[in-house]
């Protein structure tokens, strides 16, 4: 493992590791991190830790329990504060080596992401969450629920019971991600990880792999998470085509909008086609695309990535929901 002094980023600064955890208010946020900073294997008295409340709770910090003195603990009161000028000036105050952040339920994590410190690495992400609350939750401030699951690594549901049903918490956290783990907590010293299967809905060994339309987000997201495996397949699929925008004569774009959330986060999820005929299709009409995925460097991606190479096409007409969900 690297020392501190070793863990330079390309300015030369010190790379200053990042324990974020999120998840609405009562959900033992403060419990959790109070055992963390007790635990000898992460505080083993070296490192200087800065402790970002953003929020104020039931439970309170302890600090004389602390594994380490010297923690610095920070509240936060306003989510117009976690600017990166006030963060940078956090670090450079307290000469810190990490930071702990028990982020607020009701903020969106885009903030802090957006005005995180160059130099400040996110190196866990955790998400907690009181289950006997969080199907409500979901049902009434999806955005919000959605924020926190996005980008998790972990998610534990508290206060679980046996009766619970997993699969509805399963399900909503796969919408939002495909990777995060999910762990189930009945009680101290009693969890039980998600071991629930994904199989995906369309069969990638197919000689076409036929994306239905319901599956289109889904389908869009995995290309877009795992290209590879597509790689070489043939594929057929439902979509707009636009011209237009930087594209060469023989391509367009194929794609759909897709909710991941809520109205407010509807974007248009699309790949570039090669199609020496693309000129005589309407920009924003529907089409129907048999297709070789190829990797090829395309300046639309300014990099290499999937690209369709058309072997059938026809129009059709548009579908009677034409925004994709993944629910």
């Amino acid at each position: 493992m690297m020392s501190m002094n070793e863990m330079k980023n390309k300015a030369g600064q010190k790379e200053i590791p990042v324990y974020l955890f999120s998840g609405f208010l009562d959900s033992g946020k403060t419990t959790f991190i109070q055992g963390t900073l007790e635990d000898p294997a992460f505080q083993n008295g070296e490192e200087r830790t800065l402790v970002l409340l953003c929020e104020e709770g039931e439970e309170e910090l302890h600090p004389a329990k602390f594994a380490a003195e010297g923690v610095k603990i920070v509240t936060v009161e306003e989510e117009e504060e976690l600017t990166a000028a006030y963060l940078s000036e956090l670090e450079r105050k307290y000469n810190i080596d990490r930071v702990v952040v028990e982020y607020n339920g009701m903020w969106m994590l885009d903030r802090f992401y957006g005005e995180m410190p160059p130099n400040w690495i996110v190196y866990q992400e955790m998400c907690l969450a009181d289950a006997t609350v969080f199907l409500t939750y979901n049902a009434n401030m999806r955005n919000l629920v959605f924020d926190k699951l996005k980008s998790v690594e972990t998610i534990v549901f508290r206060n679980f019971t046996r009766d619970m049903d997993k699969m509805e918490y399963h399900k909503i956290v796969r919408a939002a991600s495909r990777r995060a783990e999910i762990i189930y907590e009945y009680g101290e010293n009693d969890i039980e990880f998600d071991n629930i299967e994904d199989p995906l809905p369309f069969d990638l060994d197919a000689p076409v792999i036929e994306i239905e339309d319901r599956d289109y987000a889904l389908w869009y997201r995995d290309i877009t998470e795992e290209e590879p495996k597509y790689y070489d397949k043939t594929i057929r699929v439902k979509g707009r085509s636009l011209l237009g925008g930087g594209l060469a004569d023989d391509e367009f774009v194929i794609g759909r909008h897709i909710m991941t959330c809520c109205v407010e986060d509807i974007q248009f999820g699309g790949l570039v086609a090669k199609y020496d005929k693309a000129q005589t299709l309407n920009h924003g009409g529907w089409v129907i695309m048999t297709a070789v995925i190829r990797k090829e460097y395309n300046k639309m991606y300014e990099s290499e990535g999937p690209v369709f190479h058309v072997l059938e096409l026809e129009k059709c007409e548009p579908l009677e929901d034409e925004v994709a969900t993944f629910f």
